[in-house]
């Protein structure tokens, strides 16, 4: 049921959002005095220090939360787009910088019901930079669960097809759970939905979360080698397989496939070593602690690393 607008509020005016026009008035709030939306529920829980620093250094929020009369608590008001900064000043008032205890707010003259209030938020985080790089998987998945596809792709603007996809791919992301940074996830399981969809069964996904999650693959951009392996009986069956992994994969391709100068690896590999052993020591003394090079140097063990164990 909608909340009445107060009586005694002044000033209202009219904010177009899409399709959606809000009747607000600005004011200042206790930070207690506000309650995070579960509809649709954003991942606000995270700290960002980032976010802290750049909010100390402009003295408090310089873009006001969008609140609603939240309509079971009286005298609570509930965030309609703001969560991420709600929480992050939380976390700089339980430090003891009650300074920031006060939080400017556009407070909606009536509370939302659930699909404006979806409307609203989506076009807002549409609007935010952040939109593409972290939430519209998630929102696409969450939207789905609370509203059916048909109205979900509405709201967000994709086609059936893209939104089918956003929701794969946010369902993919959370298989990988050992991650140090949890938010890289959505980045592995982009790169993953980038293979063909032939070629992305199950198996093969069971198979790469499996070794991301126990630290045999550790860089996204290395999933862009699955195109060329799952194209191959030999390197798939290989890869699938417990002992596979991308490196000793890569190794087993069909030599059609293989570049024409994987014929002479032995020799180049040979020549490689011989020109290693040949640097003047004055050449290395300059080299020390190169971190590009020793880095190039981490790579090469690894690939001779899998090399061995292909050949053995």
């Amino acid at each position: 049921m909608a909340v009445a607008s107060p009586p005694n509020v002044v000033d209202l005016h009219e904010r177009r959002l899409d399709r959606t026009v809000l009747r607000t008035y600005r004011t200042q709030l206790d930070i207690d005095e506000l309650v995070l939306t579960d509809k649709p529920a954003r991942v606000a829980s995270s700290a960002d220090e980032d976010l802290q620093r750049e909010i100390e250094a402009s003295g408090g929020l310089t873009e006001p939360l969008l609140v609603e009369p939240h309509p079971n608590i009286p005298k609570k008001f509930r965030i309609i787009d703001g969560g991420r900064r709600w929480n992050n000043l939380r976390v700089l008032v339980d430090q003891g910088k009650e300074s920031y205890r006060r939080i400017p707010v556009e407070v909606t003259d009536q509370t939302l019901s659930d699909d404006e209030r979806l409307r609203v938020w989506i076009y807002l985080q549409r609007q935010h930079r952040a939109w593409d790089a972290r939430e519209k998987e998630m929102v696409a998945y969450k939207l789905v669960d609370m509203q059916g596809r048909v109205s979900a792709a509405s709201m967000i603007g994709v086609t059936m097809r893209e939104l089918d996809k956003l929701v794969e791919t946010y369902r993919i992301s959370e298989k990988f759970n050992s991650l140090r940074d949890p938010n890289a996830a959505m980045t592995w399981a982009r790169e993953l939905m980038g293979v063909s969809k032939k070629l992305l069964t199950p198996s093969v996904i069971d198979a790469v979360v499996k070794k991301v999650n126990q630290k045999r693959i550790t860089s996204s951009k290395d999933l862009r080698k699955l195109r060329a392996i799952l194209a191959d009986p030999v390197a798939k069956s290989h890869f699938l397989s417990a002992q596979g992994d991308i490196e000793s994969a890569m190794l087993r391709l069909s030599a059609t496939k293989k570049s024409p100068k994987a014929a002479t690896a032995p020799s180049d590999l040979g020549a490689l070593i011989e020109a290693m052993k040949s640097l003047p020591w004055t050449t290395l003394q300059q080299l020390k602690g190169d971190v590009t090079l020793l880095k190039k140097i981490e790579e090469a063990e690894s690939t001779l690393k899998s090399l061995r164990k292909a050949l053995t």
